[in-house]
């Protein structure tokens, strides 16, 4: 089951995405650190109702941020569509203990028909340059790759924008 987040739950999305953060460094993947992604990020998500859980007998194994907010970052970018009627996906993850099972694959199919649903044009999101394995997760999904974009809080490496135009 794909809900909204609740506030209590917040130290165990921070595990989760820690516990990502670890095994994606030990891959050579430096995408998530300590600042990132953050508790306060993660307030603020479920603040506008923009973090969704996947539940799977009643624990939570991933997480999605569907968020009508273009980052800062995002505004050079030359996007497929204009920026008015978008949304953007943000700190996807799923447990390691979880992985490979097809969660992200049912966290992005709810992403996808939620944006669908309310009628928005595209989905926009980015990704690291060097994780490959996302990067062809979403280039299978129809994302098309765009601009990159920098985060150096988070890497020296740049992220690759995507855009998917429903």
């Amino acid at each position: 089951m794909i809900r909204c987040a609740k506030i209590s739950e917040i130290p165990e999305i921070l595990d989760i995405t820690r516990r990502c953060a670890a095994l994606m460094i030990k891959n050579g993947i430096y995408q998530w650190n300590d600042v990132y992604p953050s508790a306060a990020a993660f307030e603020k998500d479920i603040e506008r109702n923009e973090l969704f859980v996947l539940e799977q007998t009643t624990k939570v194994v991933g997480t999605v941020v569907i968020s009508t907010l273009m980052d800062d970052e995002y505004a050079p970018v030359q996007w497929l569509t204009p920026n008015l009627n978008n949304v953007y996906i943000h700190r996807l993850s799923v447990d390691p203990m979880f992985q490979g099972k097809g969660f992200a694959q049912k966290l992005m199919d709810f992403a996808e028909n939620f944006a669908k649903e309310k009628g928005f044009v595209s989905i926009r999101l980015d990704t690291f340059s060097q994780n490959k394995r996302n990067q062809l997760f979403y280039e299978k999904r129809g994302y098309q790759k765009l601009e990159n974009i920098h985060y150096p809080k988070q890497s020296n490496y740049p992220f690759h924008c995507y855009e998917l135009v429903l």
